[in-house]
């Protein structure tokens, strides 16, 4: 009886060490690669989108999600891609406000956060790789960007005028290097520092906590611990995930990160499952840089000089993408296009006429 329980007993610390093995080597590996987009790999519809609802505050991009979405301006198209993940924007930015006589400025709520679709609620299943594959590509980063193309697609452009922020920054251009001939130009506020896993830049948990109040910082590293428990992620709600991602909303507002009119972040938009995607889409280690090389489109880098993230960041992309320039706006942090809207508007503005004229 005794030798039947050992062998239970090592049978079972053989499977979880299995299981942590696999997890570990899923999260070290990226599972999206430039390119894998326009060659419809490992996406669950078409990227030709469905025919579009009579309801101007949405775009059908599948049969089965819908993408809440906004407009502001006239003029020429600009798709403005939010950051977060999982946060979007529920009032236009004044910055880009001040464009809109000469843009008409589109935002949307990126699949799986805000009023959007959120296909995945949880999952039934036990089996982490079947679990990891559906999740991917159902709100991974491949399906990000193929709702970009979709967009494009949608509005008739041949060719997209893209405003990225921080990691709608990284979305934007890793959508230009999917689809170089169908960018025509592209704005990337505070891009997130991201193209390189692990970041020689350092990284942006470190950064909150070294900016924390001190009685702040015990709570932190017990929600960071379980942040990146990723063993029994499956486990979990699209409600229970969304709420322990609004929890980094607050620790980011603390360290002062935000400006006060950004602050207040809604439980109601803050995404679940979505930004789970993101981190396993990514990996732990990549280099997205080699895919920039291809982008010809001109690109205005902006960078405030009081962000937390460095400046190094902001020049990865200048460095990796052949036609891009940087631009550091003085007394701006993470939100230029809020905190400084005037210098912003007149920065972006002189581009976008420069390039797109």
């Amino acid at each position: 009886m005794k030798r039947k329980i050992v062998i239970i007993l090592a049978v079972v610390v053989i499977v979880i060490a299995g299981g942590l093995f696999l997890l570990r080597r899923w999260m070290e590996q990226p599972l999206y690669k430039p390119g894998d987009v326009r060659a419809g790999r490992n996406l669950r519809g078409s990227l030709q989108p469905p025919a579009q609802p009579g309801d101007s505050g949405i775009w059908q991009v599948e049969p089965d999600v819908r993408l809440r979405r906004f407009a502001r301006g006239e003029g020429k198209n600009v798709l403005f891609v939010h950051g977060g993940p999982g946060f979007p924007v529920r009032e236009p930015y004044a910055g880009l406000e001040a464009l809109g006589g000469r843009f008409r400025i589109h935002y949307y709520d990126q699949r799986g956060c805000g009023g959007s679709s959120r296909p995945i609620q949880r999952f039934e299943s036990r089996n982490f790789g079947a679990n990891l594959t559906q999740l991917d590509q159902a709100l991974g980063i491949g399906a990000q960007l193929a709702d970009i193309e979709r967009i494009r697609r949608i509005l008739g452009d041949g060719r997209l005028i893209l405003i990225g922020h921080s990691y709608g920054g990284f979305l934007a251009a890793l959508y230009a290097a999917e689809f170089p001939e169908r960018v025509r130009a592209m704005v990337l506020i505070a891009p997130a520092n991201l193209l390189v896993m692990p970041s020689p830049a350092g990284g942006l948990f470190d950064e909150v906590r070294r900016r924390l109040p001190a009685q702040r910082q015990a709570a932190y590293d017990a929600w960071l611990k379980r942040y990146l428990d990723f063993s029994g992620v499956f486990s979990k709600s699209e409600s229970e995930l969304a709420a322990e991602h609004l929890e980094f909303a607050a620790f980011y507002r603390d360290a002062g990160g935000v400006p006060p009119s950004l602050a207040a972040a809604r439980s109601e938009d803050a995404g679940g499952w979505m930004v789970r995607a993101q981190y396993f889409s990514m990996g732990r280690r990549h280099d997205y840089r080699p895919a920039m090389a291809g982008v010809r489109a001109p690109v205005l880098v902006i960078h405030g000089d009081r962000d937390f993230q460095p400046e190094a960041a902001s020049r990865e992309y200048v460095t990796a993408l052949p036609n891009a320039t940087l631009k550091v706006i003085p007394g701006a942090g993470h939100f230029p296009q809020q905190e400084t809207p005037d210098r912003f508007a007149g920065v972006v503005m002189e581009f976008l006429l420069a390039k797109t004229s």
